[in-house]
């Protein structure tokens, strides 16, 4: 059985940690390479290299991290009691 806090708290903190690496890699390649429309796309509010845009994308990766985790886990644990062993 997982602990929902532990892996709620794991899944935000990797989303945010990945948002973080793909500003960083946006900084770093040339604008062809950047991953600014995915961003956009699924970070609304998101603009590229805007304090605000910057803001709302940390808050939104870390909220999407939390609700994928208090959404999976209570699956896992279920269908874990029902088929595991």
């Amino acid at each position: 059985m997982l602990n929902i806090r532990v892996v709620t708290w794991s899944l935000s903190s990797f989303t945010l940690f990945s948002y973080l690496v793909c500003i960083l890699y946006g900084l770093i390649v040339p604008e062809s390479l950047h991953m600014t429309a995915f961003l956009e796309s699924v970070l609304p509010g998101f603009r590229w290299l805007t304090p605000t845009g910057f803001a709302i994308g940390f808050v939104e990766s870390f909220l999407w991290g939390a609700y994928i985790g208090l959404v999976f886990t209570p699956f896992y644990n279920f269908f874990h009691s029902r088929l595991g062993a």
